[in-house]
């Protein structure tokens, strides 16, 4: 009879605090695109073929927040949950001591949470030849030297040489138990990470470096916590690629989506492509049916409307928008309340709305925002205004519907060629601009995902060259 193979396991090192970004939880507890840090990097191990189990360490007082996760997020993978130590040396002796003998181990900062699928295969199968990998990428910065008496450069080593240190860090588990018996022996053992201890205490075990990314960044400090999410935004890795026509029916059938805006634009392009693969499509919008969406009197009529008639709503896209143009001290007060009742609140009132129809089919929310939110421009104060207000409701909505099963998401398209977009600046070189389908198209990728609070950038040519898109006004 053939022997079993000796399960891939990957260690989640959880166990440090949040004192440098200001909080009185865990970091790795924190909250970015929609999930927590946390729940990020155990997305990546559980979905990764080559992980059979996972085993985290998690801070003092927290395993409860821990096995609450697993258990509503599906990581089945996840088979142990212990307590970290007050070192990272001494979290990492805790978990040998829960490991096979001699299994194939990554330890992973749990507050990497954008490793990538090729950095964990990479790792695993560096370990059929070597029993030890690290991580590292090349230093940008030169690196200097200094005297801790006085401060004073004492050496420049050669940047070529160089690289800086990330996770997993990959070792067959026997081989890092005898680095660690060894390191017991010495009185004045210090390290900082487990390779280091390879390295010291068995210097004949040849280390193999794995190409790490930029990307796999440890979040450390506030700045570390926005620039995460900015990742998670640009890479957009909680959508799938894009979906096949039969991947589309096969999901989409039976399924109702309301449209609201959907006269023309983007919105008309999700309705159309959603219709082609099967989708039962309500739109809706000023122009067509004389929907008001900043009315909740009109929101709920839609609603009630659609489920007279289907019997359900799965999924709302809102779409509509108005965007004033010109110094906001020429703007008048009518424009005003105009501009900020239709971008700002209505997707609140449209959240109102549907939620509970939403709920009862596990469904989601779409909302559109512009480049200009990440920084508001002359001549479009109401406009980017709003639109940051509305990446803020989607983070915050993520939040608070987290337990419900409702998913609410925001999508960046940038200069997409569109009605709205040719009335506001004329004519465009059509290779300038995104194409409204295609925006659909990666809309629709959207709505269907499993992500929620994720706000998507499409982009087509430099982000800083046009802060204004193109929804659909409906």
């Amino acid at each position: 009879m053939s022997q079993a193979r000796v399960p891939r396991v990957a260690v989640l090192l959880a166990g440090g605090v949040g004192t440098r970004v200001g909080l009185d939880i865990p970091k790795q507890l924190i909250k970015i695109a929609g999930k927590t840090i946390l729940e990020h990097t155990l997305a990546a191990f559980q979905s990764h073929p080559m992980v059979d189990e996972i085993v985290v360490m998690m801070a003092e007082g927290h395993l409860d927040a821990v096995r609450a996760m697993v258990r509503t997020g599906g990581y089945d993978k996840v088979t142990q949950v212990h307590e970290g130590a007050d070192t990272r040396n001494g979290t990492t002796l805790k978990a040998l001591a829960a490991l096979p003998q001699d299994c194939p181990v990554l330890f992973h900062d749990a507050v990497r949470p954008l490793v990538s699928e090729r950095i964990i295969t990479e790792c695993f199968k560096a370990l059929e030849t070597y029993d030890a990998v690290d991580v590292a990428i090349p230093s940008a910065d030169t690196i200097i030297e200094v005297s801790p008496d006085d401060n004073t450069i004492q050496a420049i080593p050669r940047r070529a040489n160089l690289r800086r240190g990330q996770t997993p860090q990959a070792f067959r588990a026997s081989v890092l138990r005898r680095a660690y018996d060894v390191a017991g022996q010495d009185p004045g053992f210090t390290a900082t990470d487990d390779c280091g201890v390879v390295l010291k205490y068995l210097p004949d075990v040849p280390i193999w470096v794995v190409a790490g990314e930029e990307r796999n960044m440890k979040v450390t400090d506030p700045i570390d916590v926005f620039l995460a999410d900015k990742l998670f935004q640009l890479t957009s890795s909680f959508v799938p690629e894009g979906h096949s026509a039969e991947e589309y029916r096969a999901t989409l059938a039976g399924k109702v989506i309301v449209v609201l805006g959907g006269s023309y634009g983007i919105g008309a392009d999700i309705a159309s492509v959603a219709r082609e693969h099967g989708a039962t499509v309500e739109t809706f919008s000023r122009s067509s049916t004389n929907t008001h969406v900043e009315r909740r009197s009109d929101l709920v009529a839609v609603a009630e409307q659609v489920t007279a008639e289907h019997g359900r709503i799965d999924f709302v896209v809102a779409t509509a928008g108005i965007l004033p143009r010109g110094s906001l001290l020429d703007t008048s007060e009518e424009t005003i309340y105009a501009a900020t009742e239709v971008n700002y609140l209505a997707p609140v009132f449209i959240a109102q709305v549907f939620f509970p129809y939403l709920h009862q089919t596990g469904g989601s929310l779409l909302l559109f925002t512009s480049s200009s939110y990440t920084r508001g421009r002359s001549g479009y104060s109401l406009y980017s205004s709003a639109k940051a207000a509305v990446v803020n409701l989607t983070q915050a909505l993520a939040d608070e519907w987290g337990e419900s099963g409702v998913r609410v998401n925001c999508v960046n398209p940038e200069r997409t060629g569109t009605p709205m977009r040719t009335k506001a600046f004329g004519e465009e070189p059509a290779d300038s601009l995104l194409d409204s389908r295609s925006v659909a198209k990666a809309s629709l990728d959207v709505l269907l995902s499993d992500g929620t609070g994720h706000v998507l950038d499409l982009r087509k040519l430099d982000p800083m060259a046009d802060p204004v898109d193109a929804q659909d006004l409906g």
